[in-house]
């Protein structure tokens, strides 16, 4: 029988927000090493060259912020939104397997933390109105 302790709950949320952060981090961090080369790849999708911008500070300032925790509701919507356009304009025409099968973790990942929270383990930055952010 698997014993309810709240902190086994936590310390899941924990190590999904490892995961996404790491991961988001990194290929936002990509993203901006290479801006011209994604900014072609992007318009080649038909998705404005701007966009390149504001993807990938949300994938790198949204790792961030669930990596630690810290408005991770928030990013993680972003993120969502994120994979949801990389399965539909790039990978969903690939199929499942070695299509957008990680893609959809990422997704799953992200929503899980949009819909639970960050957990008690995470960086508390502010304190307003009583509402830990």
């Amino acid at each position: 029988m698997l014993l309810k302790i709240p902190y086994y709950q936590d310390a899941g949320l924990l190590l999904v927000r490892i995961g996404l952060g790491a991961v988001f981090i990194i290929h936002g961090w990509q993203k901006w090493q290479n801006l011209d080369g994604v900014t072609n790849f992007f318009t080649g999708l038909g998705i404005p060259g701007w966009m390149v911008y504001l993807v990938a500070a949300t994938e790198l300032v949204g790792g961030v912020a669930v990596l630690f925790g810290w408005l991770a509701r928030f990013f993680s919507l972003g993120l969502v939104v994120i994979m949801v356009v990389a399965i539909i304009s790039v990978n969903f025409k690939k199929g499942f397997v070695g299509g957008y099968e990680f893609d959809l973790v990422l997704l799953l990942m992200a929503l899980a933390i949009a819909l639970a929270g960050s957990g008690r383990y995470r960086l508390k930055i502010a304190n307003w109105n009583n509402h830990q952010i």
